[in-house]
């Protein structure tokens, strides 16, 4: 696995899966054209890192996951299905052992779940590198936030992580939910009725 998507995005360079794009590019439309004929091409095309998007100093990468190679690359197997296979092995004994001796097999099974859980590590996160702590510094227009189509309302950050938490038990939820971007410090939200986050919203 990888300590971060940086480290991801060097090891698809490394591997001849991802195009640099040196050159300037809006997020108005032009990424999301560039990133949709990429994807047409034979095996979804290759990862693209834009290094210089237009109003930006930040980066956009786009396509990372957009073939069956470069997603086993992010799961750390050869192909996908050895992934599916695993997951089937682990989930496939769902019933409760029942003798000691099923118990102490079920041991590794349960070390590869631990593993997998989300794991505090303090601020010395990569993604914390850069932090606004500071309202009046906080400024969403300086993400290259795409807009993908002419008839969109605007940017929109297409899979955020939208954290939520239960205001009665406390439970957190994590979903993902177009944000269309409105000005500096706001969004709008999309999400569907049936969603968690909106059960949430609605308790609040």
């Amino acid at each position: 696995m990888f300590s971060s998507l940086r480290a991801f995005v060097e090891t698809l360079d490394g591997a001849g899966e991802l195009v640099r794009i040196r050159r300037e590019c809006d997020p108005l439309l032009e990424i999301a054209e560039i990133a949709a004929r990429t994807m047409k091409l034979p095996g979804g095309g290759p990862a693209l890192l834009f290094e210089s998007p237009r109003g930006s100093r930040f980066p956009l990468a786009i396509n990372l996951f957009g073939s069956k190679r470069r997603m086993a690359m992010a799961l750390g197997v050869r192909e996908i299905e050895e992934h599916a296979r695993a997951l089937a092995e682990l989930l496939g004994g769902a019933a409760a052992p029942g003798s000691l001796w099923d118990k102490l097999k079920m041991l590794p099974k349960l070390g590869r779940v631990a593993g997998a859980l989300p794991k505090s590590i303090g601020g010395s996160a990569p993604c914390q590198e850069v932090v606004e702590d500071r309202p009046e510094h906080i400024d969403l227009r300086q993400l290259p936030i795409l807009t993908c189509w002419p008839d969109d309302g605007g940017p929109f950050i297409t899979l955020p992580i939208v954290i939520t938490h239960d205001p009665e038990t406390g439970a957190r939820n994590c979903g993902m939910y177009r944000m269309q971007l409105i000005d500096a410090r706001t969004t709008a939200m999309h999400w569907q009725a049936h969603k968690t986050g909106m059960r949430h919203f609605h308790k609040y």
